[in-house]
């Protein structure tokens, strides 16, 4: 049983930053939070996206081996 399937990996909304010097100064606080949560969200995209790579190689060989007794019964 698959644990995550690609299209339950989503990806983390990127973060905003304003154009205006002054407004970058007037919402630091906010704007550091933000991008620091999308660099842990990003990270955990990734987990999640290279769990999945590791699940399809796995289904892959599995399916191969299935095919290879398929092709040997069939013979």
């Amino acid at each position: 049983m698959p644990i995550a399937a690609a299209a339950d990996c989503v990806p983390p909304e990127r973060p905003f930053l304003p154009q205006s010097r002054e407004d970058i100064r007037a919402y630091a606080d906010l704007l550091r939070s933000d991008f620091e949560g999308y660099i842990v969200d990003i990270q955990e995209y990734f987990r999640c996206l290279d769990g999945e790579r590791q699940r399809a190689l796995q289904e892959a060989r599995e399916v191969s081996e299935d095919y290879g007794r398929l092709v040997e019964l069939l013979d």
